[in-house]
């Protein structure tokens, strides 16, 4: 069944490439047949690694394999920017069909598994005992895209999750405490709802148009994405209605504000800083830039809950590639990302992502930038609340009937509960 989803998702050559140049991988950790680890010209064995990080990150991205590269005179690691996650998974599926991929890459969380049930991501296993490192080192909720059919295939790299980003001078003004309820959220957000002469001045909150913050409101529902049998969605109408009528209740009386689809995230953060709206759910990636730009006493929070606390993870992983020759170079490189100082830590530190390792967590230098910034320090005691709801090789497709289901509610107007029965069928089909 995994190799019909497989099929469904990856390109038929890129199948045939992962049969054809996967079979025979007895050891592990060792490059297999005659073929040598290439090398540059000054002798050093190179390391290809593809990521997904542009702008100011990419800049960090590139500051930390330069570390990486300047810490010893074997291996030169070549980062590449590939684009967006999505391109990056493209411009992989294509490589690896035709055996040019690099030999790491970067991987949004969601669609590791589907590389891994196509069997074309090393696992890590034998590497980590070797380094002395066990999955007991990382930091618990961001390792549910890491492992499948046993095999450690990817380790956390640039991770975050969504969070509640608060004016806290706004609420202030009107004597309001930070929400902790859909309740609460519900009475804050309506009571900074600013409408003069029929037009809305300001809004409560908002959030990005995307399906992150849906899923995170149906995990607080107590709902699962999809059910424990990979049959169908997780969630039944009453968890799901429950949801989008909160927030369609809210959209109507200027609670919430919901984006138009494109650039919806600029926007939110936009109207955030300028003071448009309170409260906005958006990722603990921007925490930084808000920090920068907010001109009030800018706070973050748990996201409110409803029957429980729940929050997915987002961001992406870093894997190795079966076929790579430069494994042990590869891998020198990852280990040191995860250990070093000069490594993901500083990266971390740089860049706002979520520590991954309980020694970063527990290191001085972030216990310092927590102490200076506890809105970095919100963002990973949430952590403890983090959920997996869309884990499925299926979820890439199904991912994009969500999307359907979104802008048909949030944006049409479509009857919610004929919506959701209409996105569950979709789904069953997908999964068969």
């Amino acid at each position: 069944m995994r190799k019909k989803w497989s099929a469904l998702i990856l390109t038929a050559a890129m199948v045939s490439g992962v049969l054809a140049g996967c079979s025979g991988q007895e050891n592990p950790g060792e490059v297999q047949g005659s073929e040598k680890a290439p090398t540059n010209a000054a002798g050093k064995t190179t390391v290809q690694f593809w990521h997904s990080l542009g702008g100011k990150n990419g800049d960090y991205m590139s500051g930390m394999i330069k570390r990486f590269n300047e810490s010893q005179d074997k291996i030169e690691v070549v980062g590449t920017f590939q684009g967006s996650y999505d391109e990056t998974v493209t411009k992989l599926q294509q490589s690896v069909a035709a055996k040019t991929g690099p030999d790491i890459t970067m991987l949004e969380r969601a669609y590791i598994q589907m590389f891994s049930e196509s069997d074309v991501l090393e696992d890590l296993t034998p590497y980590m005992k070797k380094s002395g490192l066990s999955k007991d080192d990382f930091t618990a909720g961001l390792m549910g895209h890491s492992t499948f059919d046993n095999k450690l295939v990817s380790l956390p790299l640039n991770r975050s999750t969504p969070i509640l980003h608060v004016n806290k001078t706004m609420l202030d003004e009107k004597g309001l405490a930070i929400p902790k309820t859909w309740d609460d959220l519900k009475k804050v957000a309506n009571a900074l709802v600013i409408k003069e002469n029929g037009e809305f001045k300001r809004y409560g909150y908002s959030m990005p148009y995307d399906t992150w913050y849906p899923i995170a409101m149906i995990s607080q529902a107590k709902g699962k994405f999809f059910n424990d049998e990979a049959t169908s969605i997780g969630f039944n109408n009453g968890e799901g209605v429950k949801a989008f009528q909160f927030l369609k209740e809210q959209q109507a009386t200027g609670a919430l504000y919901y984006p138009p689809a494109q650039d919806s995230g600029n926007i939110v953060n936009q109207m955030f800083t300028s003071g448009k709206i309170g409260l906005m759910y958006q990722s603990t990636g921007v925490i930084g830039s808000l920090k920068d730009s907010a001109k009030f006493d800018y706070v973050t929070a748990y996201l409110p809950m409803d029957q429980v606390y729940a929050n997915p993870t987002g961001g992406a992983n870093i894997s190795m590639m079966a076929d790579s020759k430069s494994k042990e170079a590869a891998w020198e490189f990852i280990n040191w990302t995860m250990t070093d100082p000069n490594g993901g830590l500083q990266f971390i530190l740089d860049t706002g992502y979520l520590p991954f390792t309980k020694k970063m967590a527990e290191s001085q230098q972030m216990k310092d930038l927590w102490a200076k910034e506890p809105n970095r320090k919100v963002a990973y005691d949430q952590l403890q609340y983090a959920v997996d709801t869309n884990k499925h090789v299926a979820w890439t497709q199904v991912m994009q009937e969500f999307f359907k289901a979104i802008q048909a509610i949030m944006y049409d107007n479509k009857n919610i509960e004929a919506t959701l029965d209409t996105f569950k069928k979709e789904t069953e089909r997908i999964l068969k």
